[in-house]
């Protein structure tokens, strides 16, 4: 293009391209566009084809652009033309490209000269291309320019029936102005060359202006990549002491990410859910006591199975006494319906942990078949301290039932039981509480005769919604029969009813099918039964609150020494042992498919980004910004009664942005000239040996110009 600071520039702009393209980005510089603007057979086409240096588009009378043409000249060491809409298709005969803008026009606007703002996308490779430097050849005039004017002489119709050839035109153009008594000594502004060079160094300058933003977030993806680069430059994927190394790292890291997940960290806290650590505890503390009140005894039932009991200790005779008997066999009864709630405790703390560990195991993905191994090896540990867990659970248990303790220090007694058996007085209420949350206290509940019962989610909603209702059938809060509370999880409903359950509202007693309540209700017993019934009722509600107590506390303890301690232990001590002896343990560091594309995407892309960058300080160092030709002052225009018509003409489009030290020529007299002309016409030049006369044929004459008043 005769500027050897843009030859250089492409070459870089090229470099820089081809980095981006390494890593699968593009060279997102925001580039300037070049619109080619005017009316109807102005001379937009010709412009372009000066630029390409090419016949490309298409001829003829009327309007024959009817789409707007989006080209992009491309620096390459061939010469050929892509359209986006021929994917893969390369065009070296730009006849054909001329055809081709044709069909494609008639595809979208039909053959009756219609107009669309559809744009056809043409890319053309030269060895003197732009780099990504799109043109617009619109079909329509724009009142905007933005690099003042300069003037070009383009081949007249004559000389394109006669295919006459660019490169001569673009000679005659530069004889023409060289010759020119009226622009001879403005010739070097001039041109379709000089106009070439102006829009590259604004282009340059664009370049230069952009390249600090595009620096900046290149430094940035560096930055995050350089740690995970640098681990992988050292590594060699077959080496076995690496692989030792390696798997000993892996399996340390695995142990210490597992014991923060259930033993708590105050780095790195999930802000998003519960922790392994965090679930088990509220496992041991709401969702096993819930379970618990869960198994309570129906108490109707219970005075019924009292009675049964008291009744058939005596048999044939009628007692005088309450019998112990019918206490200790009621107390077991009750003990044995807590193997359901304990198994399940622990079923939920082992469930726990295996997700834990394969939230753990997920850090292993790069290598599929130690991750496989690690969770199966630790999987089948948890599994057998579940089994040693459930059977110390239900050796608990057989240790309660095998002695009833009476003498425990917390147990009301006999003497006791009875003494309040004789008191009529109503049971203490629990009075207001708050549940859920002690410090809230804008909704205060009376708890008497509160019950919980859970309600059928909808067919459309995902809530998990209970209620808390009132067995009389009063109002539980103002005008309210019952209150429906809606949860996101099972979790959170076992939450709520837990801290109901603490504050005294129990679950409502579900009917089993079939049963028989009219002899429930019509069930009546003599005074002297009902005191002994009474009795029993207190002896044994005093020590299952003792049995209560007592499951609540071992049970989290049972679990963590036999499970959670053991496993954590097994992790830290006999793993990696277990991994060595489980088989070639080089295997178990082949890398995943995954894994090997990561590295080398990583690899591939630090090196790219420091080659961007080093190409963007080339660029910095190597190219010199040019000031743009100063802003057209166009503010006469707007007192000018004369209206504006820039035309580009097929003979010529002419700017009078004066050089320096330019003056008006002595045979024009004149006022000083504004920067900007009203229009411009060239006459035919006239006829001498160094004038190719074959450019001025079609003209027609016209006056001298002049400078404009």
């Amino acid at each position: 293009m005769g500027n050897r600071g843009m030859e250089e520039l492409i070459s870089l702009v090229n470099r820089l391209q081809d980095a981006f393209s390494a890593i699968g980005q593009t060279c997102d510089l925001d580039l300037p566009q070049i619109a080619v603007v005017g009316g109807q057979s102005a001379g937009k086409s010709s412009v372009l084809e000066n630029f390409v240096g090419r016949d490309f588009l298409p001829r003829g009378s009327g309007i024959v652009t009817r789409r707007p043409l989006v080209l992009q000249l491309i620096s390459s060491t061939s010469e050929h033309a892509e359209f986006l809409h021929c994917k893969g298709k390369k065009f070296t005969d730009f006849d054909d490209v001329r055809r081709e803008i044709e069909a494609e026009t008639d595809r979208v606007t039909g053959t009756n000269k219609g107009i669309s703002s559809i744009p056809i996308n043409l890319r053309i490779c030269s060895p003197n291309g732009t780099i990504n430097f799109p043109l617009y050849s619109i079909y329509f005039c724009l009142p905007v320019v933005t690099t003042g004017y300069v003037g070009v002489v383009n081949r007249s119709q004559k000389d394109i029936e006669g295919k006459k050839d660019i490169s001569a035109a673009l000679a005659a153009e530069k004889r023409f102005f060289k010759s020119h008594p009226a622009y001879r000594h403005m010739a070097d502004c001039m041109g379709t060359l000089y106009l070439q060079r102006l829009l590259n160094q604004q282009l340059t300058n664009h370049i230069r202006d952009t390249l600090p933003a595009l620096r900046s977030r290149l430094q940035g993806q560096l930055l995050s990549l350089d740690k995970e680069a640098e681990e992988y430059k050292c590594l060699n994927p077959d080496d076995p002491s690496r692989k030792t190394k390696a798997l000993m790292q892996l399996i340390q890291h695995f142990g210490l990410d597992f014991e923060k997940r259930i033993e708590g960290s105050g780095d790195q806290v999930d802000t998003v859910e519960l922790s392994g650590g965090a679930k088990i505890n509220r496992i041991f503390h709401e969702r096993f006591p819930f379970e618990l009140v869960k198994m309570e005894f129906d108490e109707k039932e219970l005075r019924r199975e009292i009675s049964y009991a008291i009744k058939n200790i005596h048999g044939i005779r009628t007692g005088l006494f309450t019998p112990d008997m019918a206490f200790e066999a009621i107390v077991k009864k009750q003990i044995v319906k807590l193997k359901v709630p304990c198994l399940k405790c622990v079923d939920m703390v082992i469930q726990e942990l295996i997700n834990t560990v394969q939230q753990c195991t997920n850090k292993l993905e790069s290598f599929p078949k130690l991750r496989e191994e690690t969770e199966r090896i630790v999987t089948t540990h948890i599994r057998e301290r579940e089994s040693q867990a459930k059977d110390q659970v239900l050796l608990s248990l057989e240790i309660q039932l095998s002695y009833i303790n009476t003498n425990h220090e917390d147990f009301i007694g006999f003497a006791n039981a009875q003494q309040k058996t004789n008191q009529t007085s109503k049971k203490p209420s629990a009075g207001n509480q708050v549940s859920h949350s002690e410090k809230e206290k804008k909704y205060m509940l009376p708890l008497d005769n509160l019950k919980v019962r859970d309600i059928e989610k909808g067919f459309m909603s995902s809530k998990h919604v209970f209620a808390i209702f009132n067995t009389e059938q009063r109002n539980v809060y103002k005008d309210y029969r019952h209150l429906e509370l809606a949860c996101d999880t099972q979790d959170e409903v076992d939450s709520w009813k837990a801290s109901l359950l603490r504050a005294g509202v129990y679950p409502e007693k579900t009917t089993v099918d079939g049963e028989d309540s009219a002899q429930v209700e019509s069930f009546s017993m003599d005074p002297q039964l009902e005191r002994q019934v009474e009795t029993i009722r207190n002896l044994v509600d005093s020590y299952m609150s003792i049995i209560y107590k007592s499951i609540r506390d071992l049970m989290p303890k049972t679990i963590m020494h036999l499970v959670i301690n053991n496993v954590e232990e097994f992790i830290h001590s006999e793993l990696l042992a277990q991994l060595y002896s489980s088989g070639d343990q080089y295997s178990l560091m082949d890398e995943s498919p995954e894994q090997a594309l990561r590295r080398e995407e990583v690899l591939r892309t630090h090196t790219a980004l420091k080659e961007a960058l080093n190409i963007i300080t080339d660029i910095s160092t190597s190219t010199i910004s040019t000031p743009l030709p100063p802003p057209v002052d166009n503010s006469w225009l707007h007192s000018a009664n004369a209206p504006l018509s820039l035309s580009l003409s097929l003979s010529l489009s002419l700017s009078l942005r004066s050089p320096p030290g330019y003056s008006v020529p002595k045979k024009h007299p004149a006022p000083p000239a504004p920067s900007l002309p009203i229009r411009l016409e060239a006459p035919a030049p006239p006829v001498s040996n160094s004038i190719d006369t074959t450019n001025t044929t079609s003209r027609p004459k016209r006056i001298p110009p002049s400078v404009p008043r």
